[in-house]
C-alpha cells in the first residue's frame, strides 16, 4: 500500500490513498519511521474474522513476514504479535529465539513465560539467522549452551541492553568472549564491553 500518512497513534497510522483513509495497525518500529504528511510504502496483511477485518502494515518485507509468522504459533492474535514486535526489533526477536531467551520476549505484554516458551518452540525451526545476513560461524548457542545455570550470562546480557545495547548485540559480544561459561558477571561484561565494539 502506498499512501500519505496523515495520523498516528500508539495503535495505528492513518494512510490517504487516493482520497480514501486506510487505518492501518502496526508495530512501534514501523510508526517510529513514520513522519507525518509524507508518503509511505507498506506491506500489509488484512486479517479476518466473522466480526473483524483490520489491516496491518510494516515498513520492512522481513517485519511483515515474521509477524504472520507470529500468527501461526498457538495463543498469539495479531495484537500480541504486534506487541511482541514492538518490544522486540526483528533481529532481537530472531536471537531471543534461536538462544531460547524466553526471559526477553516474556517483557511482552500479554505473552508471559509460558507463551514466551511456546513461541521459540512453535518457532525456533522458522527463523534462520541467515536471512538476517548472519553467516553459521556467528550464530549464538542457548545460554545453557555456554553455562550451566546461565545466571552470568544473563546478567550479562541484561547489563548490556540496560546499557543501550540491543538484544543482539548482546548476544553476539557475550558469545565472542573465549571462556565465558568459566567468568562471573563483572568479568565477563568488561570482555563483552570490549568486544562489542568491534560488531
Amino acid at each position: 500500500m502506498k499512501g500519505t500518512a496523515v495520523y498516528a497513534n500508539e495503535e495505528y497510522i492513518v494512510v490517504d490513498n487516493r482520497g480514501m483513509g486506510y487505518e492501518v495497525r502496526t508495530s512501534a518500529a514501523t510508526c517510529g519511521q513514520i513522519h507525518m504528511g509524507e508518503e509511505v510504502t507498506l506491506y500489509t496483511y488484512l486479517y479476518v474474522r466473522e466480526d473483524l477485518l483490520a489491516l496491518y502494515g510494516f515498513l520492512s518485507r522481513e517485519e511483515l513476514r515474521v509477524f504472520r509468522l507470529l500468527l501461526g504459533v498457538s495463543g498469539i492474535g495479531p495484537k500480541v504479535a504486534v506487541s511482541i514486535l514492538s518490544t522486540l526489533s526483528v533481529e532481537d526477536l530472531y536471537y531471543a529465539v534461536v538462544s531460547e531467551d524466553a526471559k526477553s520476549i516474556a517483557r511482552t505484554p500479554g505473552i508471559g513465560p509460558k507463551g514466551a516458551r511456546r513461541l521459540i518452540i512453535e518457532l525456533k525451526d522458522k527463523l534462520d539467522l541467515a536471512d538476517l545476513g548472519i553467516g553459521k560461524e556467528e550464530e549464538v548457542p542457548a545460554a545453557a549452551d555456554l553455562t550451566g545455570d546461565g545466571s552470568q550470562i544473563t546478567d550479562t546480557m541484561d547489563a548490556l541492553i540496560a546499557l543501550g545495547y540491543s538484544n543482539g548485540e548482546a548476544y553476539r559480544a557475550v558469545h565472542k568472549v573465549p571462556g565465558a561459561e568459566n567468568m562471573d558477571a563483572e568479568q565477563l561484561l568488561k570482555e563483552a564491553l570490549k568486544r562489542i565494539m568491534t560488531l
